[in-house]
């Protein structure tokens, strides 16, 4: 965080206890205690359902990994070794209990089909095959089809690195061709309309709780993922060499700390609420949390549940009879607002690396999925530019008009399949152009000032070919070309070029210009 300095807060806050009083340290009875005390995974281990608070693992929504659907001591077994080993790496509850399931789905598949199977050596490519098969009829189309595929693999390639099973048969392997196709879902970001309902001070008023009104503006500002915002701490603003302020939080899908910007009225909100709970309540990283739940201890967090939150919001939004264009009551989740601010961003022209900073994403690919909605910024560029036909003539393209979304359709149809070098093509693609590309003479060509240059160096070829041709006496040639001519220059003229910077040298053409 080089470059950025933690907002001070108004009062001091009370020393952290080292644990070291008058100068006496632990007595001997206490280091006998802790001597004694077990691990608590030698007593959670063998265990069918684990709990995550007690082997000391901070839980944000799933705190329980069950293993008790798995029936076959043989894979039971090694999906406990996964499970433990893929906690001590670092990744969260949710990981595990999603490998765990996956594992649970391929006994649940050995129940069902009835197969001759007594342990892993008789795991082959047939069977994991008959697996597959097994998960497209009961999930294709769901999200867990491909998550489940791609969890036993990883289940697979795990116990056999580690030795965790040693009999498992070489093609006991899931290929990249095996996994379900993809499926693109479009971005959820909530209409304007709707935000606008959402953003009015009157209804934010209407919270009746100020950690949760304070949390749906910091969700529809910053865009953090609701766990994210949840567990933010009192030591949360943090500012620039400029003095600009920020918003650090910990990102805990990606295991690290972020920035994003913010302004002065939410930094003030804030600060007033941090004024109004003060430093006092649970802690995170000897920092107290902002938003401490009013039962704490009750989650093992201290901070407000995420599914308080979730419950509140949908109260909330009824309270305020928030609905959509159509009248009808608004679909909002927590969610819903980050992919609200990435649209909002890519429509206002923000880059998209700037994006990816702000939303700390891992790959642009993530940004990109907000990025497919900017064709409404493409759509306003499109409408505020001056166009001209091929006689230099303004075309107007209505954008509140009847036919406003089917004429956008076909311009930006045109610009993806008939891009021209120095315009667009206005004609629709299923009409064969009978112009033979001389687009200058034909009536639905378009252009704008964004061309220039190459109406500039176009018509400077022109006249060197009306010369050649005077030159060998080819009249048919100089008549066709002057025209080209003509509207080049009338173009050039409708579209803002200093008319001085290009003289008219052939007497063929000059009369054209005007």
């Amino acid at each position: 965080m080089s470059g950025l300095r933690p907002v001070p807060p108004s009062e001091e806050r009370p020393p952290a206890d080292t644990g070291v009083h008058d100068g006496v340290g632990p007595t001997d009875q206490s280091r006998s205690r802790r001597r004694t005390t077990l691990d608590p995974w030698d007593t959670e281990y063998p265990k069918d359902v684990w709990n995550a608070r007690t082997l000391g693992i901070t839980a944000r929504g799933t705190v329980t990994i069950r293993f008790d659907s798995i029936t076959r001591p043989w894979l039971r077994e090694p999906a406990k070794k996964w499970a433990r080993w893929r906690l001590s790496t670092g990744l969260t509850v949710e990981s595990a209990v999603m490998g765990t399931k996956a594992v649970a789905a391929f006994d649940a598949f050995l129940d069902s089909s009835g197969a001759a199977v007594n342990g892993t050596s008789d795991i082959d490519r047939g069977l994991i095959e008959r697996f597959l098969a097994y998960l497209h009829s009961h999930r294709a189309g769901q999200a867990s089809h491909r998550l489940a595929v791609g969890q036993f693999n990883l289940f697979l390639l795990t116990v056999r690195r580690h030795g965790w099973i040693t009999d498992l048969s070489s093609t006991a392997m899931i290929y990249t061709e095996d996994y379900p196709k993809e499926s693109i879902r479009q971005p959820r970001a909530l209409s304007e309309h709707i935000m606008s309902q959402l953003e009015d001070p009157d209804n934010l008023c209407k919270w009746p709780n100020s950690h949760h009104r304070l949390i749906t503006r910091i969700l529809i500002r910053c865009g953090l993922r609701i766990s994210d915002a949840v567990a933010l701490t009192q030591d949360c603003i943090v500012r620039d060499k400029d003095g600009a302020p920020y918003l650090r939080y910990l990102n805990h899908k990606m295991k690290r700390e972020a920035l994003v910007p913010i302004d002065e009225e939410l930094e003030q909100a804030i600060v007033d609420h941090i004024a109004e709970i003060g430093y006092t309540g649970p802690t995170v990283g000897g920092s107290p949390v902002l938003f401490p739940c009013t039962r704490s201890g009750v989650n093992g967090d201290g901070h407000v549940s995420t599914h308080t939150y979730r419950t509140s919001l949908q109260r909330w939004v009824a309270r305020c009879n928030i609905t959509d264009e159509h009248g009808r009551p608004a679909v909002v989740s927590a969610h819903r607002f980050r992919h609200t601010l990435g649209t909002r961003l890519i429509n206002l022209d923000v880059p998209q690396e700037v994006v990816r900073r702000i939303l700390d994403h891992d790959s642009h690919q993530m940004t990109a999925h907000y990025a497919r909605l900017s064709d409404t910024t493409i759509r306003r560029h499109w409408e505020a530019a001056r166009k001209v036909n091929a006689s230099g003539i303004e075309v107007t393209l209505d954008p509140e008009g009847p036919l406003a979304e089917a004429a956008w359709s076909k311009q930006r149809l045109g610009r993806a399949t008939q891009a021209l070098p120095n315009g667009y093509c206005g004609l629709p693609v299923q009409q064969t152009c009978p112009h033979a590309n001389a687009c200058l003479t034909c009536p639905t060509f378009l252009t704008t000032a964004e061309f220039l240059p190459q109406h500039r160096k176009h018509r400077t070829q022109v006249l060197q070919i009306i010369s050649a041709a005077e030159a060998r006496g080819q009249q048919r040639i100089v008549e066709m070309n002057t025209q080209v001519l003509g509207n080049l220059d009338r173009i050039i003229d409708a579209l803002g070029d200093d008319r001085d910077a290009h003289p008219p040298t052939e007497p063929t053409g000059a009369d054209h210009a005007s």
